[in-house]
């Protein structure tokens, strides 16, 4: 990079190109979200048969194109953004020393040398020390060098000082310049795509590392955009969204998806973008990752014959294969699953009228994270949020969104065209063994910040009139969470709903933050959970002595007993709920009765009997 290479660039010409693909990037995802939320979801509820669902394969594979794109374009226009900052700021500091030049009527020559005057006489007799030349400086690699030679042999001339420091700026601003230009040249080269029309896994994972590339390169630009604070609350991440350019916003989305993903209080709509670029990003990887692995052994075990009689063994074969492969396996497996489901439930969008679908948190690491919401919390009036219990893990997230899928089917029984959305909530590391890690709370405990945070952000982002109903669901463990956030902090609910609750940490619906009268449970015949999980999570209220463990199940707790067996009422016939893991099966009371809860007509609940 050459002085006057650095003092024509007009950086406005990147950047008025970086807007050009953000627009770009912005009516891709238009594309893409008319094609699965308008087209496809039309053709689902409107059509059937293998036509259909031909021609639904060939919109997934252009929406995936459309979904590629904006991604891409996303990442072109933040490097150019990025480069054009950085360039620019370089250029102000050559500016900024041509400008000091001029002011002391030094020459710069088109090298960057400087030629500086002679001094003044000190007396009559003494000749004036004269002027000179300092050249370019030192290699841009040691620019200041000269500088500090300067201090070290003092000249009689003070002008060549101020030259030499002048020669130093333009040589830094030069290096500065070079070194950007080195940066984003590969960069921006690596952003493109193959030239066919299908999106591959190995498509996803280039683009997972172009992220990464323009991340590393642009970590300048993002700090001088300055991201959301450590530990924000959902109104401080709110306003700090709404504080970024649409500019800023795009580099965020592009560079730091799953910090956008995660932050309570952000539109809806926003981190469901933002999660849904992790979502492809990381199937792709893990797909990548799984691949080469050989598959799981048949023989898993075989039988020996001691002298007691028959053993049964793990294969060498089998014992092998797991101790090189089966840890990575197992994850990369239980995740993929927990992507798969997420995806079925993205491609139901219009079946039997369900809206569309919002990735609202999503993470594989570890036993996984993943929050899904039926129809957009920002805008509906009932938001219900549904925590599973024991066992619970992306490999799984599958049965709870189907939970919160017929929950939301039942509302629109109970209340048609009322404005509902049901959210599947796995924000925490649950308990995974009922007898090693179920009985102890401190899963509860450390889990309940981030639903109390999740629940708030929910206020955050709400965009319509008035304020939002909102209903706490708990299933099993997930109530002891529940119970803990409603216990230790404020709960942003309405309505708490209880279902084969083991315990809650208190032993009376009154020390929960919960409006009174407003609790809420189910426990369904053969259920046998509340009674074994009393004894660890239960809680006692002081009138009872002798150590009365009460769970939401007793009378004495003091919540709302709903009925969880077969009716006939004005709704129509409704089957019962049996054991610990039917209550929200179609057709059920149970179901029905959270139902009529969440969209507020409590006076329809059918209470037990």
């Amino acid at each position: 990079m050459d002085l006057a290479t650095l003092n024509a660039l007009n950086t406005s010409d990147f950047v008025r190109a970086a807007d050009g693909y953000r627009a770009a990037s912005t009516m891709a995802a238009a594309a893409k979200d008319h094609i699965d939320n308008t087209v496809a979801a039309g053709m689902r509820r409107a059509l059937n048969g293998a036509a259909r669902d031909a021609a639904l394969a060939e919109l997934k594979q252009l929406s995936d194109n459309f979904h590629y794109t904006q991604i891409e374009c996303g990442l072109v226009s933040t490097a150019l953004n990025a480069f054009a900052h950085d360039m620019e700021v370089a250029r102000s500091k050559l500016l900024s020393a041509l400008g000091d030049a001029e002011a002391l009527k030094f020459a710069v020559g088109a090298d960057g040398s400087i030629t500086y005057p002679a001094g003044q006489a000190r007396n009559g007799v003494e000749l004036p020390p004269p002027g000179g030349t300092v050249a370019a400086g030192a290699p841009p690699q040691a620019a200041g060098a000269q500088s500090a030679l300067a201090r070290l042999a003092p000249d009689p001339n003070p002008h060549r000082a101020e030259a030499i420091a002048l020669a130093d700026r333009i040589a830094a601003a030069l290096k500065e310049a070079t070194d950007a230009d080195a940066t984003w040249e590969p960069r921006i080269r690596a952003l493109k795509a193959d030239d066919d029309l299908t999106v591959s896994v190995y498509d996803l994972a280039d683009a997972q590392s172009d992220m990464r590339g323009v991340q590393q390169g642009g970590q300048s630009y993002l700090d001088s955009v300055g991201g959301p604070l450590k530990d924000g609350t959902p109104a401080q991440n709110a306003d700090w969204w709404r504080s970024l350019t649409p500019r800023a916003q795009q580099a965020y989305l592009s560079t730091r998806p799953d910090v956008v993903g995660r932050l309570d209080g952000l539109p809806a709509e926003v981190r469901d973008e933002a999660n849904r670029m992790v979502l492809d990003e990381k199937e792709a990887e893990y797909r990548i990752r799984l691949a080469p692995i050989p598959k799981e052994p048949a023989n898993k075990t075989t039988m020996l014959m001691t002298t007691t009689g028959p053993v049964w063994s793990t294969t060498d074969e089998w014992s092998e294969w797991n101790r090189k492969y089966g840890d990575e396996y197992r994850h990369l497996t239980g995740s993929l699953n927990g992507m798969e489901a997420i995806r079925k439930r993205f491609d139901a969008t219009g079946a039997e009228g369900l809206p569309e679908a919002y990735l609202l948190g999503f993470s594989p690491e570890g036993r996984g994270r993943a929050i899904v919401a039926t129809g957009n919390p920002d805008t509906a009036q009932h938001q219900a949020v549904y925590v599973p219990g024991t066992g619970s893990s992306l490999n799984g997230i599958g049965g709870g969104i189907d939970r919160m899928t017929e929950l939301w089917r039942q509302t629109s029984q109970a209340a048609p065209g009322a404005s509902v959305s049901t959210i599947t909530w796995l924000g925490y590391d649950a308990p995974q063994s009922l007898f090693k890690d179920a009985p102890f709370p401190g899963y509860a405990y450390d889990g309940a910040p981030a639903y109390r945070k999740f629940l708030d952000g929910l206020d955050a982002s709400y965009t319509s009139p008035g304020e939002p109903h909102r209903t706490a669901i708990g299933h099993s463990y997930g109530s002891t969470l529940i119970g803990a956030a409603a216990q230790k902090g404020d709960l942003n609910a309405d309505d708490v709903i209880f279902a084969g609750s083991p315990g809650v940490r208190v032993g009376s619906a009154e020390q929960l933050d919960v409006p009174k009268g407003h609790v809420w449970n189910e426990e369904a015949d053969g259920d046998d959970v509340p009674d074994i999980g009393r004894f660890g999570h239960g809680g006692s209220q002081w009138k009872y002595r002798g150590g009365v463990f009460l769970v939401p199940s007793d009378d004495q707790f003091g919540a709302h007993q709903m009925n969880t067996h077969g009716e006939d009422g004005g709704f129509g016939h409704f089957k019962g709920a049996h054991g610990h893991g039917e209550y929200w099966d179609p057709g059920t009371t149970s179901l029905k009765n959270q139902a009529l809860v969440v969209v507020g007509r409590y006076a329809d609940v059918t209470a037990a009997h």
